[in-house]
This record gives structure tokens, sequence and C-alpha cells, in this order.
């Protein structure tokens, strides 16, 4: 789909994008991956010197909600990603070429770009009777994994499918799908959980990858810090109500439609790493906590096979702030009452004690 020889800088300019314009994408990337405002003229120059990276992006099990996710980054939008940054050599959805036409891509790319090319994989392998339940141009998926694995640069694992398994990693996996990892131990994988993952997770990466031609900074889970150094619930707009103690008790009860926390009602976002509450979906628009539906843990290891999505499986103690205030407020009420009681006594017997017996006077002379 284009020769990789060439930088991301001439391809736009042959496209007639100004210098102008290249530098304000430059500075938009910037912003977008969080970094300092002075870093866009490193990625300016890494844009005008560096060749495109090749990527070759292999589908296994999967339901293509990645690719489908994909598509409408929008910062930066998926056309820049695929037609000026990248060079997408083999994608079977949506490249043009098939059969054996499109396999011999990949036995080209192996070759001539051994060790500089990125491996996407969307989806995972079937490892159970030789990986028959997912043929693709007559091989095992697992057979095309492998092979194109041993001369990648780096691995991409898509999705919660490559990632962890997912769904079809469920009990009792009768296909036996396993996560990439399982199968392909001698090469960085860079996991991006999520099902589907963020959009501009995914474009974020391929920027970061294209421009300092290199790999991000990993967790020790191996997925890109800049994108799940954090919870769902750290910063959720719904934070301070869970922090008060003021939770939804039932679907559409007056506590939903006040926006109060969702954690009751099985949400996740306390123990899910992923930057939906950060970065949020449909171009920042929202993200699911937001449209009233509690977070799954979709890019949590296991989230498929731990219960139903609306249990409460976790254990958190909130702060419980207005509860904790009523409860000081009774109890300070109390104690004035006590308080001005025990003054009320005090003040009485005092007056008792030092008051003269007008009584006892009575028929004395003066």
């Amino acid at each position: 789909m284009g020769d990789a020889t060439e930088t991301f800088y001439s391809v736009i300019r042959r496209q007639g994008i100004t210098r102008r314009s290249f530098h304000k994408f430059c500075c938009l990337t910037a912003a977008s991956l969080g970094l300092s405002p002075l870093t866009a003229s490193s990625i300016a120059h890494a844009l005008e010197t560096k060749p495109r990276v090749p990527v070759i992006w292999l589908h296994g099990l999967e339901c293509t909600c990645c690719s489908e996710s994909f598509i409408r980054s929008a910062h930066p939008l998926v056309k820049d990603a695929l037609l000026s940054m990248i060079s997408l050599d083999y994608d079977h959805m949506i490249m043009a070429a098939a059969g054996h036409q499109a396999e011999a891509i990949l036995e080209e790319t192996r070759a001539k770009y051994k060790g500089r090319y990125v491996l996407a994989v969307e989806g995972n392998p079937p490892l159970n009777e030789g990986g028959m339940f997912c043929i693709e141009g007559g091989k095992p998926f697992v057979e095309k994994l492998t092979s194109m694995a041993e001369e990648s640069m780096a691995i991409i694992a898509w999705g919660t499918c490559a990632s962890w398994g997912c769904v079809q990693a469920a009990k009792p996996n009768p296909t036996g799908a396993a996560p990439i990892e399982k199968v392909i131990t001698d090469r960085p994988i860079i996991k991006v959980p999520g099902c589907p993952p963020i959009a501009e997770v995914m474009s974020g990466l391929v920027t970061f990858i294209t421009m300092f031609g290199k790999l991000p900074e990993l967790d020790r889970q191996g997925r890109p810090s800049m994108f799940y150094s954090e919870r769902i619930h750290d910063k959720c707009y719904r934070r301070s109500h869970f922090d008060a103690g003021q939770f939804v008790e039932e679907w559409d009860d007056t506590n939903a439609r006040k926006g109060y926390c969702l954690y009751k009602m099985g949400c996740k976002g306390p123990t899910t790493y992923n930057a939906c509450s950060a970065v949020r979906w449909n171009g920042g628009v929202s993200f699911p906590i937001q449209s009233g539906h509690g977070c799954l843990g979709c890019s949590e290891d296991g989230f498929w096979d731990k219960g139903s999505f609306y249990d409460r499986l976790t254990t958190i103690k909130q702060f419980g702030i207005e509860e904790n205030a009523d409860q000081i407020g009774m109890a300070a009420a109390g104690v004035v009452g006590l308080t001005i009681a025990a003054h009320a006594a005090a003040t009485a017997v005092k007056r008792l004690t030092h008051s003269p017996d007008r009584s006892a006077h009575k028929g004395k002379p003066s």
C-alpha cells in the first residue's frame, strides 16, 4: 500500500499540505499524546527524516471491533495514520488485494523489511487441534502469526482478545483460544487491551512509534503507561459521589437521575486501568459511565469469567463523606444538648448552694 522508504512529510507535501499545516499537526499531536509543546519540533524532525513504518495487520479469532474503533480515530484522523504516517502493507479487512496476491505481500514484507516492520495482531490464535479452528490462506492462523512474528520489530496486541484471550477464551474454551504472548515469547509485545480499545489510544500508539522510532514505556503487564497508568475511577466525573457515599441503588431510581455513582450496580471503574474517563469515546464526547452504564472492566484480564457484569464483585470502601457528616452533625448536636443540660444543672446547683435561706431568718429581729 505504498513505499515504506518515504517519510510522512514527503507524503503529505505531495498531497498539497502546507508547511504551516504540518507544524500545526505536530503541535496537535504533541498535545494529544500529553507531551510538552516543545516536543512538537522533535516530532516534526522525526516525521521529516524517518521513513514510514511498515505495518502488517493480522486477524485471528475476533469480531473486528478493534478495526471498527480504529477507523473512528479523531486525533489524529485515521486517514492520516493509514495513508501518510505508516505504510499499512497488509490488512485483509481493507486491502484491495486478495487470494495469492495478498498472501505474497506477507512474504515480500517479511523479506524486504526484516526486523523493521511492526506486526499488529487483532484477535488471538486457537491452539486446540493444531489451530484448525481458524484457517487463513490454507494455513492455521497460529502458523501465520508465528511466521510473521519471527522477523518483526515488535508486536502490537490490539484489544483484549490478543492481550488476554477475551470471550473466545471463556470457560470451557473449546478451541483453546489463547493470548498471543502464549505463542510469541521472543519479541516485545505491546498490549492495548479493551473491547475494543479507544480509537485515540490505538492511533496515539501508532503515532508514537512512527515519530520516535521506538516503543513507548510499558507497565509491568506490557501496556503503554501513557494510557493505562490510571484507573477509570481516578478521573470519573462521578467520583465525588463515590467519595460522598452517594450511590445508584436501582436502575432509573432518583439517584440514577441525579448522576450518582454506579459502583453498587456493578461498575468496575475502581479496578479497571484504562483512559476511558480521560480520553473518552466518539471524539471525546462520552464514555459508558457518562451514558449511565457501569464499567464492565473490559480491558482487564479475565473480566469475561468473573460473573455477571452487574454483580458488585469488589469490596472497595468509599469515604462516605455525606454520611459521616450527618453522623458527626448528629453527634455534635447530642454533645451540645448534653452540654446545655449539664450547664443548666450546674447553674441550678450553684444557685441553691450560694443563695441565703430566707425562711431561716423569719421572725428574727433586724
